[in-house]
């Protein structure tokens, strides 16, 4: 199975300091949707993992997220494209919980679930939260500038194990990168 992994805010959608508390103000990043479609036409299972302190903080309802990733899907659903499933944790930074990254266990879920190889498995994400979760179930990490992906990029260099990370301007050029990368 070819899976891979997206965060959401910052990769799929425009993001926001303030937080994406409303599925009005859920708006796709230009071609990300593309993106996605593109890789469900090339067989990809494409899954979502994504930190939604903002339930935890009461800025929005598990109902109103729900309504948000349904906005997705319909989006999605418009240009031939699907998420296969979204993996969310509500809690806050202070919640000591697993699932919230830099923490696996998000993508142990997803990789329990799927039962994939985790070694091909890409993680695209625009934060160092992202990619240090990757990194912690031997996932491969990449990058894009999209979100907080440029303040991100200003961090890597001190993190010497995500100096090779692959990094891309979008998530369509990820994509790009993906597909031809699987044709070689």
């Amino acid at each position: 199975m070819k899976l891979v992994i997206l965060d959401r805010d910052g990769v799929i959608n425009y993001d926001s300091d303030e937080y994406i508390k409303s599925p009005d103000e859920f708006i796709p990043l230009p071609g990300s949707l593309e993106a996605i479609a593109r890789l469900n036409q090339a067989g990809y299972t494409v899954v979502v993992a994504t930190n939604q302190s903002g339930v935890a903080r009461g800025y929005f309802s598990e109902q109103t997220l729900a309504q948000m990733h349904a906005k997705l899907a319909q989006l999605l659903a418009q240009v031939g494209g699907k998420i296969d499933a979204i993996y969310y944790c509500p809690h806050g930074p202070d919640d000591n919980c697993d699932c919230r990254k830099p923490k696996p266990g998000l993508l142990q879920q997803i990789l329990q679930k799927y039962d994939a190889d985790v070694a091909d498995i890409p993680v695209i994400g625009d934060s160092l939260r992202d990619l240090q979760s990757a990194l912690a179930v031997g996932a491969q990490p990449i990058l894009v500038k999209t979100g907080k992906g440029e303040r991100t990029l200003a961090k890597l260099a001190q993190e010497p194990e995500l100096l090779s990370v692959p990094i891309f301007a979008d998530l369509y050029e990820a994509v790009d990168y993906l597909l031809t990368g699987a044709e070689k």
